[in-house]
């Protein structure tokens, strides 16, 4: 009995140990349900009660609550120690490089807290003394990242494939071409940049016969290439090509810990051991080095372990149910072109988004996303779908799109 009491009160001082890290404070993930569908404080008060993980259709990721997290992290240190590192240094970070290296087959790999300076660090030491980078219009780099390769780098980004999922060898030749032939004094295009699986084109991943392609020009001609592969396990998982065989077209590579490997945050940058051994200089002038990242490494180890066999029941169970959903009267799911995780979602007329939206998510916890402009939903799968019976979740959804008829 004695052993038992010694074992609770162990469980608990990790616990008050976890949240006294700050763990804690870790904002409540709340899905943005049908047309607003619920207030913020009854999703608090529904999720606090449920006692079934959620089942969510909008993340990449499990999109765990804080106590959700502290709790995995508990069942993480009974299966082994968590071993904490210093300023990204040793311990589980460690444990983590070495992991990613050996994936992508690459001489090294190193932890960031972030993707975009991940990406920023990469393109900056890639392109050296040139000035021209050029990325996907669409991608993140461009988009998304404040501008920061020019105000920070002294980068100038050269935008390509507006309104395109992703560029052709072609259009990186012509403008190439372009470039070259405008400018008098030319300042150098060093690095090209690839962004797959493309957040703004839904998931899609560039076909590896492009990317091919455009690695083979790049080298003959010299110019570096880097990977936004944020979700590059998910292009693999949907491809069946391998993590290292797109990393082998590229000279360093990006890979996201959060999307879904469900870590509070960070980035892994793979590449070359004279490229990487850069990086941590540069890491730290930019403010981006952190005392400890055990938290966010942990968890990213213990979901990278058994990814591949996990995502081929993920997709032999999601073929399941959006099969089975497909059956629904008023329920239409499609898949994208060249697309990985993410799906078109259309409800006839005669359903309601709104009230599938709120019966789904009350009465079993299952979180359904907003229509866009056009009335489309996008479907996302991801790992949760494995925490239920997939007969469960056809038949909330048979009642919910029942209740939910005009």
């Amino acid at each position: 009995m004695s052993k038992k009491l010694n074992q609770m009160e162990k469980e608990n001082n990790r616990r008050s140990f976890l949240k006294g890290c700050g763990l804690a404070t870790i904002p409540l993930i709340l899905p943005t349900v049908g047309l607003t569908a619920t207030s913020l404080a009854n999703a608090s008060t529904v999720r606090s009660v449920s006692k079934e993980q959620a089942v969510n259709f909008i993340f990449d990721g499990l999109a765990f609550s804080p106590d959700e997290y502290l709790d995995k992290l508990i069942e993480i240190t009974k299966q082994s120690t968590i071993e904490p590192d210093f300023y990204g240094q040793e311990g589980s970070i460690r444990l983590l490089e070495e992991n990613f290296a050996k994936i992508t087959g690459k001489e090294k790999a190193v932890y960031l807290p972030t993707g975009t300076m991940a990406n920023q660090v990469a393109i900056k030491l890639l392109n050296g003394m040139n000035t021209k980078v050029i990325v996907p219009e669409n991608s993140h780099i461009f988009r998304d990242e404040a501008d920061a390769a020019q105000s920070v780098h002294s980068k100038r980004l050269v935008p390509i494939g507006k309104g395109e999922p992703y560029f052709s060898l072609n259009d990186l030749k012509d403008k190439i071409n372009y470039t070259n032939e405008s400018e008098v004094f030319k300042s150098g295009l060093g690095t090209v940049v690839i962004e797959s699986p493309v957040r703004r084109a839904d998931g899609v991943a560039v076909p590896v016969e492009s990317i091919k392609e455009i690695s083979a020009y790049c080298k003959q001609h010299g110019y570096k290439m880097h990977l936004d592969g944020a979700r590059l396990h998910l292009a693999a998982a949907y491809t069946g090509v391998s993590i290292s065989a797109y990393a082998s077209y590229f000279d360093t590579v990006y890979i996201s810990l959060y999307k879904y490997l469900n870590a509070t945050g960070g980035a892994i940058l793979c590449g070359d051991a004279k490229m990487i051994d850069q990086v941590a200089h540069q890491v730290k002038i930019l403010g981006g080095t952190v005392y400890q990242n055990w938290s966010s490494s942990a968890m990213a180890l213990h979901y990278l372990k058994g990814f591949k066999e996990r995502w081929k029941k993920v997709r032999t169970v999601s073929d399941k149910l959006i099969n089975a959903l497909n059956k629904l009267e008023g329920i239409q799911i499609k898949s994208i072109k060249n697309g990985t995780n993410i799906y078109d979602l259309s409800l006839g007329k005669e359903v309601n988004l709104k009230t599938l939206a709120i019966y789904l998510y009350e009465n079993h916890n299952i979180w359904l996303g907003r229509a866009n402009d056009k009335g489309i939903v996008k479907f996302t799968i991801n790992e949760s779908i494995l925490s239920r019976d997939i007969h469960t979740i056809i038949a909330a959804w048979e009642a919910g799109v029942q209740k939910a008829r005009g």
